[in-house]
């Protein structure tokens, strides 16, 4: 099977360079294809500073540019030929197989309905990202996609983060829980406690409600809740990452045998600065679109593009909006 990506080239906040770079990474060292959209000139002057013979990347132009703070329904209808919107066209015309983008995730989330259309018996679709965890990873949704939800909402993002641990984790019937303010049943407010009724009725494997600490402990394989929650989560657990990185920096450098420790010790901090490193996740896939759209940090490097790339190929293999579009 042919799998192509689309590149939105001109959505992150260092584009097109770390777009091209993480392009020119994935090409090469997992054998993928991607075809770069957006402003030509500029996409080939980033190419050029790379070593590219006997890889598979072109270059789709694109004349307008989506901005963080362009409304999706101005995406919609004024900038029918930004990077973004062409390359959600270029999956629906068959040229392409899935877009990874960092741009505007607002306005991919519209150009995901709007372009590829909805799974029948979703009614909105969700950001879902993996978190670490004591054992392995944790999938959060909604990430940000749907601020203000309905309790069926968070049921079916139940649904889809159950398939897509299922997928990808190779995990038989996940766990599920639902975030709230404790675990108690009459904790939470009213979305949440009629979200749980809900779920307590469904076929999924649903523990109830969970707190932010189980997030990170293992005791569930996903964890729903409405997009404002889940994006505070996110950017919560990204600082946080951030700030103990650097505080532990700062102590070790305040003594000596503390440096000396730093220095037996080095092979356990690299890997632990990987397993909590953003960038070692990608993107966030859009789930409940027909068809395969990956959203990236605007702030991402070059590393996680690459692997948003990888991810949206492998996204594409296993059929996920197929086998949802079943189950639903």
């Amino acid at each position: 099977m042919s799998i192509k990506i689309a590149v939105d080239a001109m959505g992150g906040d260092n584009s097109p360079a770390v777009e091209v770079a993480g392009a020119v990474v994935a090409c090469r060292e997992w054998d993928c294809q991607v075809v770069l959209v957006g402003d030509t000139a500029r996409i080939q002057a980033e190419l050029d500073k790379h070593e590219t013979n006997g890889l598979s990347l072109e270059i789709h132009h694109a004349s307008e540019i989506v901005g963080m703070h362009d409304s999706p329904s101005d995406v919609l209808r004024k900038k029918k030929d930004s990077s973004l919107r062409v390359a959600f066209d270029l999956v629906q015309q068959g040229m392409a197989s899935a877009v990874v983008s960092a741009g505007n995730s607002g306005a991919i989330m519209a150009c995901g309905m709007f372009v590829f259309g909805r799974i029948k018996g979703i009614e909105r679709p969700a950001i879902g990202s993996f978190l670490p965890n004591f054992i392995d990873k944790t999938m959060v949704l909604d990430m940000g996609a749907n601020v203000d939800c309905k309790p069926s909402h968070l049921y079916q993002f139940a649904v889809m983060g159950s398939l897509f641990v299922e997928c990808f984790l190779n995990k038989s019937r996940p766990r599920v829980g639902l975030l709230s303010n404790g675990e108690e049943e009459s904790k939470g407010n009213e979305l949440t406690r009629e979200s749980h009724k809900l779920l307590k009725e469904s076929q999924l494997n649903y523990l109830g409600y969970v707190e932010g600490g189980d997030v990170y402990n293992g005791s569930v394989d996903v964890v729903i809740c409405d997009g404002f929650v889940g994006n505070v989560l996110l950017k919560v657990s990204e600082g946080l990452a951030i700030a103990v990185g650097s505080m532990l920096k700062q102590e070790i450098n305040r003594r000596f045998l503390a440096k000396l420790g730093y220095l037996l010790a080095r092979p356990a901090f690299s890997a632990f600065k990987k397993r909590i490193d953003p960038a070692e996740y990608g993107g966030a896939p859009l789930l409940g679109i027909s068809g395969v759209g990956i959203v990236c940090h605007g702030s991402s490097d070059s590393k996680a593009i690459s692997i948003a790339i990888r991810q949206a190929g492998n996204f594409v293999r296993i059929r996920f909006d197929e086998k949802l579009a079943n189950l639903l």
